[in-house]
């Protein structure tokens, strides 16, 4: 037993602090992206009923403008960990919706393994699981074009951005790989 909990103290260092050009640059990159959602959003999917920012872009928003060296960053995991994510929870939400306590705890764990098999781990893809299971109505009318629309179209446009943005320093390479 108190080999278990000794493994929560740690043992490692924290990472080092990032320069102000990584902020910048990070800051930059994640206004660019959200506020080409966020105006996409407003002016032309919201009119029609439709959406094109989920809580979940957030957090990929970290990812790829402020940690893109990370596996979690890269465009299989950023594209895929949404699109596949958005299906379970679509799924979960369909079968289980009236028991939203367990469609949302399928979703989210159906979602990861799905991730981990299709080697697209991409946690915000957790939360659009999970958006799926307990958003608005208009989100589950949608039903599975949620999937693509916002999920993968919100996460490619990111993707779009995040190229255009994280390649104006000569210091910053994205993507490490693609696929």
């Amino acid at each position: 037993m108190k080999e278990y909990f000794s493994k929560m103290k740690g043992g490692g260092t924290s990472p080092p602090c990032v320069g102000i050009s990584e902020v910048l640059w990070s800051w930059l990159g994640s206004f660019a992206g959200i506020g080409v959602l966020g105006y996409l959003s407003s002016s032309y999917f919201e009119p029609r009923d439709l959406t094109m920012i989920i809580g979940s872009f957030g957090a990929s928003a970290v990812l790829v403008y402020a940690a893109i060296k990370s596996p979690l960053a890269q465009p299989r995991n950023l594209i895929g960990g949404h699109i596949i994510s958005g299906l379970a929870g679509v799924f979960c939400y369909q079968v289980f919706g009236t028991a939203t306590w367990a469609a949302a705890a399928l979703a989210v764990s159906l979602s990861i393994a799905l991730m981990l098999v299709t080697n697209t781990l991409h946690p915000p893809g957790g939360a659009t699981a999970l958006i799926a299971v307990i958003g608005s109505e208009q989100i589950h009318n949608l039903g599975f074009f949620y999937a693509f629309v916002p999920a993968g179209l919100g996460a490619v446009i990111l993707l779009i951005v995040a190229l255009l943005v994280n390649n104006l320093s000569k210091n910053r390479k994205y993507p490490e790989y693609w696929f």
